[in-house]
């Protein structure tokens, strides 16, 4: 593989990374302060559908966008209510949610375009368009003949879409919030010692409120690029696991933003290689497409079984707070 090609799998890493890496951030917020949210899936779902059909419909990515946030906030007010308020199960909420968003999202296309559960190609204007960076060049012939550092700026780091350049500043961007801000202190501990906070005089329901709240648009974020960026339309269960894979890169940086970036790129690495090599020929054998495409699945499974060693979740993560009268 020369560098060029390498160049080409790693920029579709990038891309194949971004909404994984931004719902990935989005469950940080959520499960620091306590919350554990495996809707994910439903809130991403949820919102390239929305997302996707206002677009179609108004040639607007900007309006798709916020739709889509809004569609994602509405799940997580729904998830919010029913661990938070009303102190259920909140794994059982997030699942709810995601079966919820699998089913509603079909329906509502299917009576909206009727053309079978999906919304209609979106064009121009209706996408993230890329974004060509200063002096980048644009097409193949001329990155091919171009010197090795052009071809890095030109290939990997120019052309894609806000939402790329978005969720990269966002790392940095949850790590000042959580570890440098009086908020973050405060979200941090009503994960770990929630009555702590309540005697302090602030308080935890809402703080954790605020935490799924910023998990709803987050999520927003990932499922409209997913629908508007990464494709250019919604089908049925277009998510294909990303909200889990997001939990398990979530795990397997141990509640970590830097970390997290690093589990988001290794799987966004192995989508790349799935969709690029479709049958490897080893020599004595070929490898079929299809453990190509369940590569990044066997890695959840690999590391959801605890292959990376103790990871600690928040200490009150999970567990509804009952304030003490």
């Amino acid at each position: 593989m020369d560098f060029l090609t390498t160049l080409q799998v790693l920029d579709s890493s990038l891309r194949q990374a971004t909404p994984l890496l931004i719902a990935c951030l989005a469950g940080l917020f959520s499960e620091r302060a306590g919350i554990f949210d495996i809707g994910l899936e439903g809130k991403m779902l949820a919102a390239a559908f929305l997302s996707a059909a206002i677009a179609a419909v108004t040639g607007s990515v900007w309006l798709g966008l916020l739709a889509g946030i809004g569609a994602s906030l509405l799940f997580s007010a729904i998830h919010g209510l029913a661990s938070i308020t009303f102190r259920g199960n909140q794994l059982i909420s997030g699942v709810a949610l995601n079966f919820l968003a699998a089913g509603i999202t079909v329906v509502i296309a299917q009576a909206w375009f009727a053309e079978g559960g999906r919304t209609p190609q979106l064009m121009a204007g209706g996408r993230f368009e890329p974004i060509v960076l200063p002096g980048a060049l644009t097409t193949s012939a001329e990155i091919a003949e171009a010197g090795p550092l052009m071809q890095l700026y030109s290939e990997l780091i120019s052309g894609h879409g806000l939402p790329v350049y978005a969720a990269l500043l966002f790392v940095p961007l949850t790590w000042w919030v959580l570890f440098r801000t009086r908020f973050g202190l405060r979200l941090r501990a009503v994960g770990e010692a929630p009555e702590a906070v309540d005697t302090a005089g602030i308080s935890v329901i809402g703080l954790r409120f605020a935490a799924v709240g910023i998990c709803g648009v987050l999520c927003g974020i990932a499922g409209a690029y997913l629908a508007t960026g990464l494709q250019a339309g919604f089908t049925k269960d277009m998510t294909a696991g990303r909200g889990y894979i997001a939990l398990a890169a979530l795990i397997f940086a141990k509640w970590r933003p830097w970390y997290a970036l690093m589990a988001c790129l290794l799987f966004g690495f192995l989508q790349a290689v799935a969709i690029r090599f479709q049958n490897i020929d080893l020599g004595v054998i070929e490898v079929p497409v299809q453990v190509m495409d369940a590569l990044p699945y066997i890695l959840t499974v690999i590391i959801l079984a605890g292959f990376v060693g103790r990871a600690i979740p928040p200490r009150a993560g999970g567990q509804p707070y009952v304030k003490e009268r």
